[in-house]
């Protein structure tokens, strides 16, 4: 046994606890003996049965048990779906953070919301920077992304380099900036990378990525054609460039620019301090100063492209936004592609535009942020990598990558698509799937960090579903006898006014089961609750066909 931990502590564990066959809630730890740095620590947001619930993060119980060993955490870029976690887990474990500039002053502005600014160590890491934590060494590597100041990763390990990709894309031209690293890319594969932990999001499209550069000249021919119209642009708040590009343009043809939406409002806000956006001056204008100027001189940079029902563009939509009402004369155009589930939210959306009078554009205005096939091949050839383990996509896209991998000349048995939870153990010589750590999701409901669980969704569930009837009676403390009731009280059930046979039967047979229980000296509660539920239920079910949840509560006089 001894030997056993001996020859598994001296190999690279690398354990992905959460990102893996979704998109979205990106977090994975590296260990090696008494060291542990963790890449990214992201958010969901959640499904359509979590009823109620805000957000979606990792289940860090795995971190929390070996917090000695835990360095710091080292972050790819600044979007939710890999920082977004961050503030609460921090709270439960305090260890320091290491980003690139922008993607600091996002994280920044979330630990400022949360009151941990001044608690949490961080360090702003520059591209080519190497920082120690622990038995590693992480050295940053530029590459392009839909956000500015994305990062790649060599991680230095005593079994080898894992170079970890980060969301990103070859971009020649982009438009702040340099160009993708790829120099340093061949430079880790002459040395020998032991792994290779790449994107997976497009793998399943052939060619290349458009660079982010190319819809300048659509914005440029949009705004030509339609120089009579508002225009309203949707897109990502986070997608930096892409509203550097709208400003560029409205500049061009003397527009005003209004930012709408308060996360695209922080990020413009943190991106233009930190340089990493240049706002001509007098372009942007107050949503107040709107009105100062006729239509056709403005352009609305909105959030709500996914159809997000609190979101500006949605509420522009169903006439809800304080400040914007959408008519005949507006343009909308929809920069950005729907995430795989919100297709339908965004169709609503769009409908409802259409209805209001205003021209809804909603196609090739948009370029991906994530490496297609060729792209994915290249940094392949570039570090030629012993291991392969595709990440950052739903188990198709991994599936894709470790087909592209294989069609390289990577070992079939070299590939690894994980899951959340694995322990992957590799050095040199071998990598096998080792066990798993508890792994899982945090639901996050307002102000409650996962006090709401499968049977609180279970009974919410089941309330939207099927509704409930609460059931009210009075006893006698001494004798038991039936004071007041069963009255019922019915919401989400049946609309009562109109189904006043059916609560005054339901009464009665309610009434028979109280007394019978009372008559057999049944003095125990929990047995007439039961004797209630049991009841009512089987009374509504053959008159409904439903299933209600039924409350009984009794009151003791």
């Amino acid at each position: 046994m001894k030997q056993n931990k001996k020859e598994s502590a001296s190999k690279l564990k690398i354990i992905p606890l959460g990102g893996l066959e979704q998109i979205g809630m990106n977090i994975t730890a590296f260990e090696y003996e008494d060291s542990i740095i963790v890449v990214d620590c992201g958010l969901s947001f959640p499904e359509d049965d979590m009823l109620g619930i805000d957000l979606v993060i990792p289940d860090i119980t795995y971190l929390k048990n070996n917090i000695d060993k835990v360095k710091g955490f080292v972050i790819t870029h600044g979007h939710e779906d890999h920082i977004g976690a961050l503030p609460y887990v921090l709270k439960e474990m305090n260890v320091p953070v290491y980003a690139t500039k922008l993607t600091m002053g996002i994280i920044e502005n979330k630990l400022k919301e949360h009151n941990l600014i001044h608690n949490v160590r961080r360090k702003v890491v520059k591209f080519g920077q190497n920082i120690n934590l622990g038995c590693f060494r992480i050295e940053f590597i530029k590459t392009n992304h839909s956000i500015v100041d994305a990062a790649a990763l060599a991680i230095y390990s005593p079994v080898g380099i894992v170079v970890h990709t980060g969301d990103f894309k070859v971009d020649y031209t982009p438009v702040y900036g340099d160009a993708i690293d790829l120099q340093r890319f061949a430079e880790l594969g002459k040395k020998g990378v032991l792994a290779l932990m790449c994107d997976s999001t497009n793998a399943e499209r052939p060619g290349f990525t458009a660079s982010e550069r190319t819809l300048g000249n659509v914005f440029d021919n949009i705004f030509e054609e339609h120089k009579k119209t508002r225009i309203i642009i949707a897109t990502f708040a986070s997608n930096v460039d892409r509203v550097q590009q709208i400003i560029n343009t409205a500049n061009k043809f003397g527009r005003k620019v209004v930012v709408e939406g308060r996360s695209m409002v922080n990020i413009i806000e943190t991106a233009s301090n930190l340089n990493r956006i240049n706002i001509p001056e007098n372009t942007l204008i107050d949503i107040e100063q709107l009105k100062n100027y006729p239509r056709d001189k403005t352009v609305i940079i909105t959030t709500g492209s996914q159809g997000e029902s609190m979101a500006a563009l949605s509420r522009m939509a169903s006439g809800m936004h304080k400040k914007i009402s959408i008519g005949k004369g507006d343009m909308v155009i929809f920069s950005s592609s729907p995430i795989p589930g919100n297709e339908k939210a965004v169709t609503k959306v769009i409908n409802e535009l259409s209805k209001k009078g205003a021209d809804v554009i909603f196609q090739d205005t948009h370029v991906s942020g994530h490496a297609c096939q060729e792209e994915i091949k290249l940094i392949y050839t570039l570090t030629k990598p012993k291991y392969a383990v595709p990440v950052h996509g739903e188990y198709k896209h991994l599936k894709a990558q470790a087909k592209i991998a294989v069609d390289l000349g990577i070992d079939k048995d070299n590939v690894f698509i994980l899951s959340s939870g694995d322990v992957l153990e590799l050095d040199d010589n071998a990598a096998t799937v080792a066990g798993k750590v508890p792994v899982g999701t945090v639901l996050v409901d307002g102000l409650g960090v996962g006090d709401v669980g499968n049977v609180v969704l279970r009974d919410r569930q089941h309330l939207a579903e099927d509704g409930i009837l609460i059931v009210v009676m009075s006893l006698e403390g001494v004798t038991g006898e039936l004071l007041a009731g069963p009255d019922i009280v019915s919401r989400g059930f049946v609309y009562v006014k109109e189904s006043d046979e059916l609560m005054e039967e339901a009464r009665k047979v309610l009434e028979k089961a109280v007394l019978n229980c009372l008559n057999k000296n049944i003095t125990d509660w929990g047995k007439i609750k039961t004797s209630i539920k049991e009841t009512l239920s089987e009374f509504v079910w053959k008159k409904t066909k439903r299933r209600p949840m039924i409350l009984p509560i009794i009151m003791e006089i």
